[in-house]
């Protein structure tokens, strides 16, 4: 008795060269010659007439056995599929990470789902923020987000100074330079806050990921070896489709 995994296998073949001899018998029935056919056969009007040889040309095509070919090719397929879908609602297995059934007895249609499900969740944590690792965070119960310790730093402003250079005397002004100068007026306390996550959590998400896609794939292979019995269900349908 074969296996699901080789019904599966087998399927697309089938599909395919179903498809390429259906379109072949389709082409074949638009063309009116190869299902017209003729015979003539020339009598003179007296003995004395030209005597011609007869014409004919034959049926190429018939409809009738053109239904029986189509039922015959699309019964392998029907067959073939049913075989798959019956032994698709048999065909189970758990899904094991670590020695932990994280799901039992799971059917191969949902396995199939749920793995393309992992693919798209991985890549969406594969873009998850991660908190910046040059500063040190910690969890800040009042806000519920990722803190940094508080850093102070100088606020400073721009003082106006005078300089003499040199004192005024009787005969010359006074010479003053004028400069700025940078002057402390206040500090700036910083707390930097973060919904990233830490890269170990990150990572872990990762991993955890990784391990279940993995128990999924392997329960996918495990129930694609359940033994798959024949169902023939073509007969039926072109038995009363054409019969």
């Amino acid at each position: 008795m074969p296996k699901l995994n080789q019904i599966v296998a087998v399927e697309k073949g089938i599909k395919n060269r179903s498809f390429q001899e259906l379109t072949e018998a389709h082409h074949a029935l638009q063309k009116p010659a190869l299902l017209s056919g003729i015979s003539r056969i020339y009598r003179p009007k007296d003995e004395e007439g030209e005597l011609l040889p007869p014409e004919s040309t034959r049926v190429q095509v018939r409809a009738e056995d053109m239904l029986k070919d189509t039922a015959s090719i699309l019964t392998r397929l029907l067959d073939v599929t049913a075989t798959k879908d019956w032994a698709n609602c048999e065909a189970r297995a758990d899904v094991v990470v670590d020695g932990r059934t994280v799901l039992s007895a799971v059917p191969i249609t949902y396995l199939l789902f749920l793995e393309k499900q992992l693919t798209d969740l991985t890549t969406f944590v594969r873009k998850l923020p991660v908190l910046d690792a040059s500063e040190i965070w910690h969890e800040d119960p009042a806000s519920g987000v990722w803190a940094t310790e508080a850093s102070e730093t100088v606020r400073t402003k721009k003082v106006m100074r005078n300089h003499v250079k040199a004192e005024a005397t009787d005969k010359h002004p006074a010479q003053v330079e004028v400069y700025t100068e940078d002057v402390a007026v206040g500090y700036w306390r910083t707390v930097r806050f973060s919904g990233a996550l830490p890269a170990r959590r990150v990572a872990e998400l990762k991993d955890r990921l990784e391990r279940l896609t993995q128990a999924v794939k392997y329960a996918r292979e495990q129930a694609n070896t359940t033994e798959a019995p024949e169902v023939r269900v073509g007969d039926a349908v072109f038995g009363y489709l054409f019969g």
